[in-house]
């Protein structure tokens, strides 16, 4: 049975972006090492989630999706044959926006990806906020996977994971950089068990302004045949600190899961639901 894991990059960033670049590409090759499939990194990684006031401060830590920065995650991609979420403060011809791209184990950029609930009553007020939830088909070493995107506050709209559920989305990669704590948990275990899919969210470690660690991931398979009552979902939850963590899903299985049970998409009503387009 193939199981595809993910490594979640729980690392603290560094001051500049330089040593970012560094830290995270050898934590690539770790990943690599530890038997990783896709490796995932926190949101923001390229400045550490800094979010300047001052204008051209935040311009300066904003890099192009072609920047040097992007294409060295690019070639680890290829070169070591692991898949690789990069997170990044992009820019534009506007406002900063922030981004994901994600690149399969042969180095192919397959999904780019921009933050579509920025949280705007605060510091990401600043930021330009993306249009649109993406899907992209990832070449693994399991063969080929569906995975959607969310970013950190996105989880707090059941939307978000259900469009991307309605776009194919067999795991959903979640950057992070916020307090994981039981309510935002439980609103992830509660868009894997309505969608059927599996959700990994990486998040920075204790130490890093505002987050604490607890990197997490489930595999929405609520209950298997023959064993009795429901079973925990929870594939893994880290600890407070700095580490890769790896979060293995039974992809097979979650496959046949969406198959036979009765959530997700198969009694859906949507012409019921005029009110959520007002």
């Amino acid at each position: 049975m193939k199981t595809l894991k993910v490594a979640m990059m729980q690392l603290m960033p560094q001051e500049r972006q330089d040593d970012n670049l560094r830290k995270g590409l050898g934590s690539v090759k770790k990943a690599k090492a530890m038997g990783a499939d896709i490796a995932l990194f926190p949101e923001m990684w390229n400045c550490g989630y800094r979010i300047p006031e001052d204008e051209k401060a935040l311009q300066a830590l904003a890099i192009t999706e072609d920047s040097d920065f992007i294409e060295a995650f690019q070639n680890l991609a290829k070169f070591a044959g692991i898949a690789v979420g990069i997170t990044f403060l992009e820019k534009t011809e506007g406002k900063p926006k922030n981004s994901f791209v994600l690149f399969d184990k042969e180095g192919k950029k397959v999904c780019h990806y921009s933050k579509v609930h920025t949280c705007a009553f605060d510091a990401e007020a600043r930021l330009q906020a993306g249009e649109e939830f993406v899907t992209a088909e990832l070449v693994t070493n399991q063969g080929p996977v569906t995975v959607g995107v969310m970013i950190c506050f996105d989880r707090e709209f059941p939307e978000s994971a259900r469009i991307l559920m309605k776009k194919g989305a067999e795991v959903i990669l979640m950057p992070n950089a916020c307090p994981m704590e039981e309510h935002r948990i439980a609103a992830l275990h509660a868009d894997a068990y309505r969608n059927k899919l599996g959700i990994a969210c990486c998040n920075y470690p204790y130490g890093q302004p505002d987050c604490n660690g607890h990197s997490i991931a489930f595999d929405g398979i609520a209950w298997r045949e023959n064993e009795g009552g429901s079973r925990d979902m929870k594939v893994v939850e880290a600890g407070e600190g700095e580490g890769i963590y790896l979060a293995s899903f039974p992809i097979d299985e979650m496959r046949a899961y969406r198959e036979q049970e009765v959530m997700g998409d198969r009694y859906r009503r949507p012409e019921t639901y005029r009110e959520l387009l007002k």
